[in-house]
């Protein structure tokens, strides 16, 4: 397994969970999210878990030079605490957060991934990641990643006044949001591409034992191949959606 980053994690518990959104619909919706987040999260470093946060944290981050999006201070102190006592977390861009830069490598000692990740834990192998322009078809969005991922139109970008710039692309992250939500449901296997290219990827790697993926806004429980599982977290919109690992066993739950 060469061709993606591998880590070995110990841990005896590992959580995962994605599409946060934080930002969105209103402030007050999203500060009541953000504190749960935090709850959750001090919970399971009680429980000294590892813990995955697979893409589109924020509804829409850029970070300039001297200048990081404003809100978002209660989890943020919260990652810096929590690594700084050992707990390990890993997070994963989305669509709505591929402008991650370094601040959380510097400031929270968080490492960015910007691709799937394998993780053999529990005499298990596990490929994670957010899930975006993954699989046949949305060509188009993977024509517009590809942009946004170019350094040079990153460089322009960040010559706009952040208060512009947030504006426009707050319009564009709602936009994005809002033509997902009319996916938000299982038709069959044909259509469900994130399975497509986890069948594919069993192909390739017949070890893997679980697919976790987010993006989709849709908790998923789906077999791919011989012995595999792909499990999709679902977002923390309406319920608080998370994934834990242990003992080998992965199962999807709900934090209240």
């Amino acid at each position: 397994m060469t061709k993606y980053e591998t880590i070995i994690d110990p841990a005896s518990r590992i959580v995962f969970a994605s599409d946060f959104h934080l930002g969105v619909p209103d402030y007050d919706s999203s500060l009541k999210r953000e504190k749960k987040l935090v709850a959750w999260l001090e919970e399971e470093a009680k429980k000294h878990s590892s813990i995955y946060l697979m893409g589109d944290l924020f509804d829409f981050w850029f970070e300039y030079k001297h200048v990081v999006p404003k809100h978002y201070v209660r989890l943020l102190g919260t990652l810096a605490r929590l690594t700084d006592n050992g707990i390990f977390i890993s997070v994963f861009t989305g669509n709505h957060d591929m402008w991650l830069f370094d601040y959380f490598e510097k400031e929270l000692n968080i490492k960015i991934h910007r691709n799937p990740l394998f993780v053999h834990a529990q005499n298990k192998v596990l490929m994670i990641g957010h899930g975006d322009g993954l699989g046949p078809n949305d060509y188009g969005y993977k024509r517009l990643k590809k942009m946004f991922s170019n350094p040079l139109l990153q460089w322009f970008f960040a010559r706009l006044h952040p208060n512009f710039a947030f504006g426009v692309a707050k319009y564009f992250s709602n936009k994005s949001r809002i033509a997902q939500t009319t996916e938000e449901e299982f038709k069959s296997l044909n259509d469900e591409w994130l399975w497509q290219y986890c069948a594919k990827k069993k192909n390739e790697y017949p070890d893997i034992d679980y697919f976790i993926f987010g993006h989709r806004h849709l908790k998923l429980d789906l077999e791919v191949g011989n012995n595999a599982r792909y499990i999709n977290t679902g977002t923390w919109l309406e319920d608080a959606n998370f994934a834990v690992l242990e003992n080998g066993q992965l199962d999807q739950k709900i934090y209240v």
